[in-house]
């Protein structure tokens, strides 16, 4: 069996809720840059940040339209859609860029169409 891609792997960690696998995949420095907000700076914030999203939107899958890839530099086109708290439907479209060191996320950078959430 093939492991899957490091930059995959991140979405269907959001996508399983899985914060052990997170915890693994971000490195202790990794940087967060999200819509709205000052950077999140360190893993532990960043998993604080995604318990915080999870409860936001019990429900909500990414679906991954196309990755480019250049070395330990990724860009992830992506959908997603869900519900929030309120049972409210959701649905957005963005990117996110990625980066490695060490087979780690060092680097998380969101941009997306829909920012009325945030």
């Amino acid at each position: 069996m093939t492991e899957i891609d490091p930059f995959l792997k991140f979405f269907q960690i959001l996508n399983e809720r899985d914060l052990e696998a997170a915890d693994t995949l971000l490195d202790v420095g990794t940087q967060f840059s999200f819509p709205k907000t000052a950077p999140i700076i360190g893993k532990e914030r960043i998993l604080k940040f995604l318990r915080i999203l999870f409860r936001t939107f019990p429900e909500l899958t990414f679906t991954i339209i196309r990755v480019i890839h250049d070395g330990d530099l990724a860009a992830v086109h992506w959908t997603d859609r869900g519900v929030n708290r309120k049972n409210e439907p959701y649905e957005n479209e963005g990117v996110t860029i990625l980066e490695l060191k060490d087979g780690k996320i060092v680097s998380i950078s969101d941009f997306f169409k829909n920012t009325e959430q945030w």
